[in-house]
């Protein structure tokens, strides 16, 4: 099922990209709420609650951080190529499931389609028998009527189960059986490809969608064969082919990605994509001082990563969920909080999920939008927001940026240089 219809909805206005005046949109995104995880890998029992437009991760290396994206990743995949390759392509329950822990691997998700939806909560049980993952437990419900009776309209287990159709289904509506055919499909993802189930179909197409990027500079320098693609991969490598088709479909955006790259990168003039005789693509970036373009495999790392954020912050029509991983990494300090801003910028049409290291990205960030992780003395993943950290929203009143609170200190919790990350004595502080 495409995902596009399930996001067009009129009637929206948000901030526009580069500073420009709210412009209408033509949907309006869905919000994740709230995500449970438990017993895969170090995520032992994490709840994130009260997730924000943009929600950043910070703590250690090996705090978990990476782990919460795999999730996202993993849960994706399932729902695009099915439940056992992903859990293959992990390493089976021996690579995934906690140690030490004993029950299945947990998702829940808490969600709402759009601004004033019912949100919906998605729970999915995953375990390892004889070898194979198994859907032990899987539901989908919403809280209806005055009364707000919790209403599951789809709950399966093995395979077999229950589902209630209709635009709002409800406690009293007939539950009807369709069996699957193996206990590794996840019942979302079948029922949710017929018509009559669009509360499931919307819930499938809004996982299937996430784009939990890997963008890096060498799949940016990829020739990938021509021919326009309307959205950036999850590695980057077709970068050409989206640059081709903003060319022709949206040059003006294009030309205002040209203008940043100008401020941003000194001497850069814009972008320009060639085909080949073999007919494959090739990025140049014509560089000031220079008549002829550089060749995109001579460019800076760091200029190619620049130009992929842009591309994908400033799509006209991204995912609905977009995970970043350290997008410091090969860009320099002072461009990082200009970026943050644009990832700001981006959440009037996405969700964004966020891990870095960098202070100067943190600097324009607010305290609940960030999270600090730390292992406690089991391994397990914790998590708590900076805003439920005694002091910092003080500090932040007064004037002080996370960024420098976090350098010096101010978080008690998440320096890899003291007591492991664990929170020092003085540590309060509570939420998920």
């Amino acid at each position: 099922m495409s995902g596009a219809a399930n996001r067009v909805e009129p009637e929206m206005a948000v901030a526009g990209p580069f500073g420009h005046a709210p412009s209408p949109v033509r949907y309006r995104p869905a919000r994740l709420e709230s995500v449970k995880i438990g017993n895969f890998r170090a995520l032992h029992r994490v709840e994130l609650t009260g997730l924000t437009p943009m929600t950043v991760l910070v703590g250690p290396n090996g705090s978990g951080k990476s782990t919460i994206f795999e999730v996202f990743a993993f849960l994706s995949e399932c729902f695009d190529s099915g439940l056992r390759r992903a859990w293959e392509e992990r390493g089976r329950a021996k690579e995934i499931l906690t140690r030490g822990a004993e029950g299945p691997v947990t998702i829940e998700l808490r969600y709402r389609e759009g601004p004033k939806k019912t949100p919906i909560s998605y729970h999915l049980e995953i375990m390892e028998e004889g070898g194979s993952p198994v859907v032990v437990s899987e539901w989908v419900g919403w809280k209806r009527g005055s009364d707000q009776t919790p209403v599951r309209f789809l709950e399966y287990s093995r395979g077999v189960g229950l589902a209630i159709s209709g635009e709002a289904p409800d406690a009293g509506d007939e539950k009807r059986e369709v069996p699957l055919k193996s206990p590794d499909i996840l019942a979302v993802s079948a029922l949710g490809q017929f018509r009559e189930h669009p509360r499931i179909g919307a819930l499938c197409a809004f996982i299937q969608e996430w784009q939990i990027s890997r963008l890096s500079a060498d799949s940016a320098r990829s020739q990938p064969e021509a021919g326009p693609q309307e959205h950036l991969s999850l590695s980057g490598h077709n970068l050409a082919n989206v640059v081709q088709y903003w060319n022709e479909r949206h040059p003006d955006r294009l030309r205002r990605v040209h203008e940043k790259l100008r401020r941003q990168v000194p001497r850069i003039e814009s972008v320009r994509v060639d085909t080949l005789p073999d007919g494959r693509l090739r990025l140049r970036i014509e560089d000031a001082p220079f008549d002829e373009p550089v060749m995109a495999r001579f460019a800076s790392d760091g200029t190619l990563k620049l130009l992929a954020y842009l591309v994908l912050l400033h799509d006209p029509a991204p995912a609905p969920f977009i995970g970043v991983e350290e997008p410091e990494r090969l860009l320099h300090p002072r461009l990082l909080a200009e970026l943050a801003e644009d990832f700001r910028a981006a959440t009037g049409k996405t969700q964004l999920l966020v891990t870095t290291h960098s202070p100067f990205f943190l600097e324009v960030m607010r305290p609940e939008e960030v999270r600090v992780l730390w292992r406690d003395e089991s391994g397990h993943t914790q998590a708590v927001r900076t805003a439920d950290v005694r002091g910092i929203a003080d500090f932040v009143r007064e004037g002080a940026h996370l960024g420098s609170l976090w350098t010096e200190g101010h978080f008690r919790v998440g320096d890899p240089l003291a007591r492991s990350g664990a929170p020092l004595p003085e540590f309060t502080g509570s939420g998920g």
